[in-house]
C-alpha cells in the first residue's frame, strides 16, 4: 500500500515563516514536521512506498534536499505538484498508483498518532470509496463557563468538549476509484477534492468516517501553533513512538 503526503500548499496561515520555508519543513525539536509523518508512516508494515507531492521548483526543494541528506530514500518518491488543486495532484500521480486498490492520503499539516490499521479496516468494512479521519471531541484552548441568568455558576479551564458535528481531519484512505471520480469533473484549471468530489460521494453514502476517539490531533498550521501547543505536540510525538 502506498501513502501520499500532500505538501504543496502555500502555507498562507504560517506567514511570514512560510515565505522562507514550506509548511512541511516547520521545525519540531530540530526536525521538520514532514520527517515525523514519514517515519510514522514507515512504522506500518503494509505501507511500502511514500509519495511526497510538493513544488520542488520552489521552496519545496528544501524537502527533497532534507531527505537526500538525512534519510534512507528507498521508500520515498518525490513528485512535482500539479498546481491544479488536490484533485489535480491525485490525477497527476495516477501512474504511480496503477497497481494499487487503495492508498493513504495525508495532508502534511496533520499531526496525529492515528491507528491506520484500524482505519483501513473501517474503510473496507463500510465498502467505501473514501474513509476520512474524524473526531467528535476536542480540547479547547480557552476557559469556558456555565452561565445562568448572567451569573457564572461553573468555570472549566480548557475542557474537552463534545462537538455538535464530526470534525474532518486531513487524513484519508482512498480507493483507487477516486481517480475516475476526479476525471468525471472534466478538464478544469483546478479541482478541489473536498468541494468538487467528496460532496457528491457523501450523497451516495460512499464515504466512511474513522473516529480517532480521545487521541490527540493537531493542525500544524504554523510555527506559532506548534509552539503554543508544545505539550500536545510532545504528547503526539510520543504516541507516534518517535
Amino acid at each position: 500500500m502506498k501513502a501520499v503526503i500532500l505538501a504543496g500548499g502555500k502555507g498562507t496561515r504560517g506567514r511570514p515563516y512560510t515565505d522562507y520555508f514550506p509548511k512541511a519543513m516547520t521545525p519540531i525539536n530540530g526536525k521538520p514536521l514532514v520527517d515525523y509523518i514519514v517515519n510514522y508512516l514507515k512504522s506500518f508494515r503494509f505501507i511500502d512506498e511514500i509519495i511526497i507531492i510538493s513544488d520542488y521548483t520552489g521552496l519545496g526543494g528544501q524537502i527533497k534536499n532534507y531527505f537526500n541528506d538525512h534519510h534512507n530514500r528507498t521508500k520515498i518518491t518525490f513528485v512535482q505538484d500539479s498546481q491544479m488543486g488536490t484533485g489535480g495532484d491525485l490525477l497527476h500521480i495516477e501512474k504511480n498508483l496503477k497497481s494499487e486498490t487503495e492508498f493513504i492520503l495525508w495532508f502534511v499539516d496533520n499531526l496525529c498518532a492515528i491507528d491506520l490499521k484500524k482505519m483501513k479496516n473501517t474503510f473496507k468494512e463500510k465498502n467505501s470509496i473514501v474513509c476520512i479521519a474524524t473526531r467528535t471531541k476536542r480540547k479547547e484552548e480557552t476557559g469556558f463557563a456555565i452561565v445562568n441568568d448572567g451569573i457564572i455558576t461553573e468555570f472549566q479551564e480548557k475542557p474537552r468538549v463534545t462537538l455538535p458535528m464530526a470534525e474532518c481531519l486531513g487524513i484519508y484512505i482512498c480507493g483507487i476509484e477516486i481517480i475516475n471520480r476526479i476525471k468525471e469533473k472534466g478538464k478544469r484549471r483546478e479541482i478541489n477534492l473536498s468541494f468538487d468530489v467528496l460532496q457528491s460521494l457523501s450523497k451516495e453514502k460512499k464515504i466512511s468516517a474513522y473516529d480517532i476517539g480521545n487521541i490527540d490531533w493537531l493542525d500544524a498550521e504554523s510555527p506559532v501553533t506548534l509552539e503554543r501547543n508544545r505539550t500536545t505536540v510532545k504528547k503526539i510525538i510520543k504516541q507516534m513512538g518517535l
